[in-house]
């Protein structure tokens, strides 16, 4: 079998089949290798190494969710307050005024009146 490094991650199930395999080689007493990557402390290390790097990524991902609900929070708060910003301008200045068009309002002049649409006669 060759070793890889592939892209994409390991099934859950594979890796529980690799760790029976694991405690089952403890059950194995006479087990020798010249395969340096196969001894049973390097199965360990490799075991132990891979717990810490999967708790170590769960970590990480609760803060990764902690941080994006935060900046979704702070979104929507900053819309919020523009939003605010621009009804405060309309009640001030109008909703006609070059002020409200500088904070991206349409002028109430601006707006076409809706036409009447003439029926095509059959």
């Amino acid at each position: 079998m060759t070793s890889a490094i592939p892209n994409r991650r390991l099934s859950p199930q594979i890796i529980d089949q690799d760790v029976d395999a694991l405690n089952g080689l403890k059950t194995v007493s006479s087990y020798q290798t010249s395969r340096s990557e196969a001894t049973s402390e390097t199965l360990q290390q490799a075991y132990q190494t891979m717990l810490v790097q999967q708790q170590s990524e769960t970590e990480k991902l609760a803060l990764y969710r902690a941080a994006s609900d935060a900046a979704r929070l702070a979104e929507w708060q900053f819309h919020n307050s523009v939003l605010a910003m621009k009804e405060v301008v309309r009640g001030q200045f109008g909703s006609d005024s070059n002020e409200a068009q500088a904070v991206g309002l349409k002028k109430k002049s601006d707006r076409k009146r809706p036409t009447r649409q003439k029926t095509a006669a059959s």
